[in-house]
C-alpha cells in the first residue's frame, strides 16, 4: 500500500466530505423532513383528494431508483426547458427521495401515540392542530428518531450518487485523486473509511437524541 498517497490524500477527501457531502446531506434531509410531515399529515386528514395525492407520491418515490430521479431532474428536465445546477439538483432530488420515505415513518409514529392522549387534549379544550403540536408530534417524535436516524445515515452515503452528475462532495474528490494517481483501490478503500467513520459519529449522535427526547413519552 502507498501510505504516502493514503495520508497525503486523506484530508482533501475528509474535506470533501465535511464541505460536500454533510452540507449537502443536512440540506437535503431537513428540506426532505418538512415535505414529510406534510405528506404524513395529509395521509392523516379528512380529504380524500389529498390523501390518494400523498399516496401517489410515496408510491412514486419508493417504487423508482434514487439514481433515476436525480438523472430525470439533472439530464431530464433540460430537455422541456427547466435546467437546474448540479447541487439544486442533489438537494431537489434527495429531499424528495428522503420526503418519500420518512413521510411513512413520520405517519406511522404518529399513529402509534395512544388515542387516549387526542381524547386528553380535547377534553383540557385543545384544538385538533393544538393537540398535534404539543401533544401528539413530541411524543411521535421520540419513536421516529431511530428510523429517521437511519434514513439520514444512508442519506449521508447515497450522496455520492451526486459525483455522477459533477457535484464535489467526498467521493467525486476520492475519483479525482484516483484518476490522477490510478490508485482506485486504495483510493475507493479510502472513501469507504471515511464514509464508515461519519456514519459511526452519527449513531453515536443517535443515542444522545433518543435520551433527550424519552421524556415525551407516555407510560
Amino acid at each position: 500500500m502507498d501510505w504516502e498517497l493514503f495520508l497525503s490524500s486523506l484530508w482533501p477527501i475528509v474535506q470533501g466530505g465535511l464541505t460536500g457531502t454533510i452540507p449537502l446531506s443536512l440540506a437535503s434531509f431537513a428540506l426532505g423532513l418538512v415535505l414529510a410531515l406534510l405528506v404524513a399529515l395529509m395521509r392523516l386528514g379528512g380529504s380524500r383528494i389529498l390523501a390518494g395525492a400523498a399516496r401517489a407520491y410515496v408510491s412514486i418515490i419508493r417504487g423508482t431508483p434514487l439514481l433515476v430521479q436525480l438523472f430525470v431532474i439533472f439530464y431530464g428536465l433540460p430537455s422541456v426547458g427547466v435546467v437546474i445546477d448540479p447541487w439544486p439538483s442533489a438537494i431537489i432530488a434527495f429531499s424528495l427521495n428522503v420526503g418519500g420515505y420518512a413521510a411513512e415513518v413520520i405517519r406511522a409514529a404518529i399513529l402509534s401515540v395512544p388515542k387516549g392522549q387526542w381524547e386528553a387534549a380535547h377534553t383540557i379544550g385543545m384544538s385538533r392542530r393544538q393537540a398535534l403540536q404539543r401533544i401528539i408530534l413530541p411524543q411521535a417524535a421520540r419513536v421516529s428518531v431511530p428510523p429517521l436516524s437511519n434514513t439520514f445515515i444512508s442519506l449521508v452515503k447515497d450522496t455520492s450518487l451526486a459525483s455522477l452528475i459533477l457535484v464535489t462532495e467526498l467521493f467525486r474528490q476520492a475519483q479525482q485523486i484516483a484518476a490522477f494517481s490510478q490508485e482506485f483501490m486504495l483510493l475507493y478503500v479510502e472513501a469507504a473509511l471515511v464514509y464508515w467513520v461519519f456514519c459511526l459519529a452519527l449513531s453515536g449522535g443517535q443515542s444522545s437524541l433518543e435520551r433527550r427526547l424519552g421524556r415525551y413519552v407516555a407510560h
